[in-house]
């Protein structure tokens, strides 16, 4: 093997959004730095399931909407 070509992995504190905090080994920074997250799995929609409705006034959803509005796409 080649010395010397991995990433030097050290101690982080990981902050959650929530304030809840612990210890992980990474590559980010330098050792005892602290990675504050702004979106993490207790809070995000994707990882809780949690209902997000689109909130759009004439944008992209509107303009497929309307683009596309005599096909069916499935629905009956």
């Amino acid at each position: 093997m080649k010395a010397d070509i991995h990433p030097d992995y050290h101690f982080i504190k990981v902050v959650m959004t929530d304030g809840t905090e612990f210890i992980t080994r990474s590559t980010y920074g330098k050792a005892d730095d602290q990675l504050n997250l702004d979106i993490d799995p207790k809070t995000h929609p994707a990882w809780t399931g949690g209902t997000q409705t689109l909130m759009d006034r004439g944008g992209r959803v509107s303009k497929f909407n309307n683009k596309y509005a005599g096909f069916s796409f499935g629905k009956k």
